[in-house]
């Protein structure tokens, strides 16, 4: 059975680090020019749209041909930003992919891979994880590390170190047993309109982690791991970055 895909890029002008990072220039075009244009190459997706609430973005969207829906400006988080956009649809879709609006750089394969994942018809939400690099990335509490069962569906998601090593800390190990979350989703249409109703529960609150709030009322996340991860633009520094790996890439 072929899967009808769409992805939706939840984008907001306002940020704590970085007011309207959507567009910051990388070199000679915006980070969601970027975003939507690497989407664009994923064959798995049928249809694509940005989904705002804000007229700057929405016009800027629409001046590179990009299909907009503007959204309301009190939503939490991307995922409620989404649900919002498929309780308005005329269409018809089975998987519905969050692309996040920060990573100028992602990668149509990766795109592809977590669409694709819903031939299986017990499969709920599926994200992307990869192996941590090393000890600074597992103690890191920005980094969000995920432990998975056998058939590679989450068990829990953590900023602090999980599994804990509670003998010794064996680098070698913990970079075999270890994974850091990537922050793309994609959800069952079906799922999304029920996750998207559930109240904030005590394990998201504690870790502030939405991810969790899923888990604890019983929805199974599929893990797709991944030895691939781009440069996510959270600050005005990480532009810097952003220019330099685009010029390795050029050259």
């Amino acid at each position: 059975m072929t899967l009808k895909v769409l992805a939706v890029i939840p984008v907001r002008f306002a940020s704590t680090r970085f007011p309207g990072k959507p567009l910051a220039l990388i070199k000679s075009k915006t980070m969601l020019q970027r975003v939507y244009e690497q989407a664009k190459k994923a064959t798995a997706v049928n249809q694509i749209i940005i989904a705002t609430d804000h007229d700057d973005i929405a016009n800027h969207a629409r001046q590179f041909g990009a299909e907009v829906m503007m959204t309301r400006q009190d939503h939490a988080s991307g995922t409620d930003r989404i649900a919002e956009v498929v309780s308005r649809l005329t269409t018809t879709f089975d998987v519905i992919v969050n692309i996040q609006g920060d990573e100028p750089f992602i990668q149509p394969k990766q795109i592809n891979q977590l669409a694709e994942v819903f031939s299986d018809n017990s499969i709920d939400i599926a994200t992307m994880i990869k192996p941590v690099s090393g000890m600074q990335e597992y103690e890191s509490p920005d980094v969000v590390k995920v432990v998975i069962a056998e058939n590679g569906n989450a068990l829990y998601f953590s900023r602090w170190p999980i599994p804990f090593f509670r003998k010794e800390k064996d680098e070698k190990k913990i970079c075999d047993t270890a994974y850091k979350h990537l922050g793309m989703y994609a959800y069952r249409t079906s799922i999304i309109k029920k996750i998207a109703t559930l109240p904030v529960s005590v394990l998201e609150e504690a870790e502030q982690l939405e991810q969790l709030r899923w888990l604890q009322n019983g929805y199974t996340i599929r893990t797709i791991i991944t030895d691939t991860e781009t440069i996510a633009v959270d600050t005005p520094a990480d532009l810097i970055k952003a220019e330099n790996y685009l010029e390795r890439k050029t050259n």
